[in-house]
């Protein structure tokens, strides 16, 4: 990516939950982070005693909009940091982004889960961290590359460096860290050789080196998996020109995104289905079908919390016609074929 430093971790959400301890956020300060995202793209402000907050989207990139979240900054106070979310690949808009965070003296952790492999305009890559204080991946299976389960963060700042390493591991000093009891480190002014401590409340985060094996083994296949994605990608957008009903989402981006997803918005009420009958149908040939996301405002937990329907339009708007559609490096034409000849024939 073009990162000074990387720390490797169990799972996206360590990523996301050690990006905010690091960043100090705490009790009282605010993390502001779109609806438009799983969970933890909130929880992990939570998960420090943070509060999360939402703005909305814009319409075409499904992204942060950033004159929604300017004015939703102006709102808060204790504002520590914004994660901006690169749905379905596609990169934010960082530079817009990065100057609404340093008016309001905010970090800005870009949550780049579904985005390895991801440029942003100037062709620089997702991940380099020239817009933020640090940027998270996630390695779940269904990701582009997998460790299995796994994450990692990026980041130009030698301090947070340390202090992600630091709490990957229990809080455990880390490379040469000052160590803070010298009557129990030292021994005729050289470090014990058992010694270590823990400075801090940390976690046990680590990556497993039979993750991280498997990681190492598809560093080499990132650019074929990509230019996979981008040409299936491509098809798809052929086949839904024009089409009543469907309209791919985040139109004209397939050059940065990196094709985590690939979303069809769909007017079911014009075409005389639910949508969970269309799941249904779908399933029933063999094709599996997914919604990115539910609003994490509206979830049970955050409703608790005070947000409530309406608050967010464009992303309620979005989340009523989305429908995520099979991509991924093994899928091959005749399969893709047979997923868009399907859902024509529902669609009719």
């Amino acid at each position: 990516m073009g990162a000074k430093y990387a720390v490797a971790v169990s799972n996206g959400t360590a990523a996301l939950h050690i990006a905010c301890a690091a960043a100090d956020v705490k009790t009282g300060d605010t993390v502001v982070t779109s609806p438009n995202t799983f969970v933890a793209s909130a929880n992990c402000a939570v998960y420090v005693g943070g509060k999360a907050e939402f703005s909305d989207i814009d319409v075409v990139t499904l992204n942060l909009d950033p004159a929604k979240l300017e004015a939703r900054c102006e709102k808060i106070t204790n504002l520590r940091a914004i994660i901006p979310v690169h749905f379905g690949g596609l990169p934010c808009d960082m530079p817009a982004i990065r100057e609404i965070a340093q008016r309001h003296g905010a970090l800005v952790i870009e949550d780049a889960a579904h985005a390895l492999g991801a440029v942003y305009p100037d062709g620089s890559k997702v991940g380099c961290c020239k817009d933020s204080d640090m940027t998270i991946f996630s390695f779940h299976p269904v990701k582009i590359l997998t460790t299995g389960e796994g994450g990692m963060i990026t980041t130009n700042d030698s301090a947070l460096y340390r202090r992600l390493l630091r709490l990957r591991s229990h809080g455990i000093n880390k490379l040469d860290d000052p160590l803070q009891d010298a009557a129990l480190a030292y021994t005729d002014g050289e470090v014990n050789a058992w010694y270590y401590e823990m400075q801090e409340l940390g976690f046990n985060y680590r990556m497993t080196d039979i993750q991280a094996a498997l990681g190492l083994s598809q560093f080499g296949k990132i650019g074929r998996f990509l230019a996979r994605r981008k040409e299936l990608a491509r098809r798809y957008d052929a086949a839904w020109q024009g089409h009543p009903r469907v309209r791919p989402a985040q139109p004209g981006t397939r050059d940065q995104s990196a094709l985590h997803l690939y979303v069809v918005r769909i007017d079911f009420d014009a075409a005389g289905i639910t949508r969970h009958a269309f799941i249904k149908a779908l399933k029933a040939v063999g094709i599996t079908t997914q919604v990115h996301y539910i609003p994490a405002h509206l979830q049970p937990f955050y409703r608790a919390r005070g947000f409530k329907p309406g608050q967010f339009p464009v992303t309620e708007d979005y989340y009523r016609e989305c429908l995520s559609i099979p991509l991924y490096y093994g899928l091959s034409d005749d399969e893709q074929t047979f997923v868009i000849e399907s859902m024509q024939r529902l669609l009719k």
